[in-house]
């Protein structure tokens, strides 16, 4: 019965760290993204990518 009780212990913490972590993940990604933005614009005003196949 102990074992049961620090597994969920165990599980419920690592659980807190985990989401801990991907709290700095995405923050970090966000700011890659922004930073993206400022260097290379929106792309449209460029030409810009064109995704998909092209139809012509």
């Amino acid at each position: 019965m102990l074992w049961i009780l620090l597994l969920l212990i165990l599980a419920l913490f690592g659980f807190g760290f985990t989401m801990q972590i991907l709290w700095y993940v995405a923050g970090v990604l966000l700011v890659v993204w922004i930073a993206g933005f400022a260097m290379r614009g929106r792309g449209s005003s460029r030409g810009g990518r064109r995704y998909g196949r092209s139809r012509g």
